[in-house]
């Protein structure tokens, strides 16, 4: 690690401390003149509570500012890397505060047994702390940056190996100001040696060869040259972001996640399904009634058709509800129909036209009224809002191994897939686009794929 690196990192930890401190110290200044930053306006009555200045700084500051020390060094603020991501130092910065202030006010009322000596001094405290961490680690940033673009603590990068680096890798080599990139070399002897005669400080092999001697050989040489070695991963190099270093015993283990939406992230995406179904189920209760009793009065009962369709982990199948929408026999007359199926490029099975709609069933399909039922499927916890379309079992045995990557979470009432076209999509498409959501689930992308399905549906597009 160059020693710039180090500087500019190692300086941040001071830096915290003075900007925690200063905004502690500027919350009790304006709390003493009764000031609430709304100027022209004085609403806060004199303070009666407030220690004296010499008190304050030695009870609440200097603990205060070792306190956010502490809480920013357990969330990883002060790691030595020269350029971080400045979303996620922000929101671990956000976090450091939240946590800060809520141990303030734990201490001070379960440990000694008392109220802080103000609450405003206390919201300011924290707002300004926020504040000005994160304006002097910008400030640190751009200085470091302006280093960086003169050659001061830039990392020079070779790259070895019979195959070259990958467009991303290469790209990032090049452009990123943290990286001198030097060229790549076939040959792990030409590497070796100018490792050993040249000024690198980073050797990448791009086709690393665990048990190779050419390998061991400028593993060697790096560790005894203190250059340091890396390699790109030969597989997953499509989802680096899936990729993770994990621990077997004391050996780094390389992991490979099939989704992000595992741990919390299946937590709260089943809690906001649940509570999101529920709501939904009561809102449009009337509607299920009206729907109900226009299928009666058509053709009778059932009013529910219940179709056994593949769940999570392709393990087994779940009942999936809708409304009726097909006369009574549809699955009989389903083989009659074999010949016009237009979804011959997959395992699926659509009619364009089919006779086997009802006339209220064509209505509910143009509106997607027939996928309500659903909704209690997920309740029961068989299927997600959002996720792949469930298939039948015989669709799902002619599934390659590669289509079959979408069980690896539940399926959805709507979908990636389902907005992006629906019935007019080809089956690769639905595939791939299924894969796409599994592979870069958030949070945000569920609501916007609810919020587009409410889009798609009033459109009508690819309805069918």
């Amino acid at each position: 690690m160059k020693r710039l690196e180090i500087l500019f990192g190692a300086l941040r930890v001071p830096l915290d401390a003075v900007a925690v401190a200063a905004a502690l110290l500027l919350a009790y200044e304006l709390r003493v003149r009764s000031m609430d930053l709304l100027p022209g306006v004085q609403l806060l009555e004199p303070p009666t509570t407030l220690p004296g200045a010499p008190e304050y700084l030695a009870s609440f500051v200097v603990p205060g500012a070792a306190l956010f020390i502490l809480l920013a060094a357990l969330l990883g603020l002060y790691t030595l890397t020269t350029v971080r991501s400045a979303w996620r130092e922000v929101g671990r910065t956000i976090i450091a505060c939240a946590l800060w202030l809520s141990l303030v006010i734990a201490w001070y009322f379960l440990v000694r047994k008392q109220l802080f000596y103000s609450r405003v001094l206390l919201l300011h405290a924290v707002t300004f702390a926020g504040l000005f961490v994160l304006t002097l680690r910008a400030a640190l940033t751009l200085v470091q940056r302006a280093f960086l673009r003169r050659g001061y603590g830039v990392r020079s990068v070779l790259t070895v190996g019979a195959v070259p680096p990958s467009p991303a890798a290469l790209a990032t080599l090049m452009k990123d100001i943290r990286y001198a990139y030097r060229g790549h070399v076939d040959s792990l002897r030409q590497a070796g040696e100018i490792c050993t005669h040249g000024d690198i400080d980073l050797i990448i092999q791009t086709d690393a060869r665990p048990g190779s001697d050419e390998t061991a050989q400028l593993i060697d040489t790096c560790r005894s040259r203190q250059v340091a070695y890396a390699f790109l991963p030969p597989l997953f190099t499509d989802v680096p972001h899936l990729l993770g270093v994990e621990r077997l015993g004391l050996l780094p283990l390389l992991q490979f996640q099939p989704t992000p939406l595992d741990g919390w992230g299946r937590i709260w995406k089943a809690l906001f399904d649940a509570a999101a179904s529920l709501v939904i189920i009561l809102v449009l209760l009337p509607l299920f009634l009206l729907i109900t009793l226009c299928i009666l009065i058509e053709d009778g009962w059932p009013v529910f058709f219940v179709s056994r369709r593949i769940g999570e982990k392709g393990r087994g199948t779940i009942p999936v509800v809708k409304f009726r929408s097909m006369v009574k026999d549809a699955e009989r007359k389903k083989q009659e129909l074999s010949a016009q199926n237009f979804r011959s490029d997959g395992p699926l099975f659509k009619v364009r036209g089919d006779p086997r709609v009802t006339r209220v069933g064509r209505v509910l399909r143009r509106w997607s009224l027939d996928e309500l039922p659903q909704f209690f499927n997920v309740l029961a916890g068989h299927m997600a809002l959002v996720g792949p379309r469930p298939h039948l079992p015989e669709e799902v045995a002619r599934y390659s191994p590669y289509e079959r990557r979408v069980f690896v979470v539940r399926p959805g009432v709507t979908g990636l897939a389902q907005i992006s076209g629906r019935s007019d999509l080809s089956f690769s498409e639905e595939v791939h686009l299924d894969l796409q959501y599994i592979e870069e689930w958030s949070p945000f992308l569920d609501l916007w794929v609810l919020w587009r399905t409410v889009v798609v549906v009033l459109t009508r597009k690819g309805a069918e």
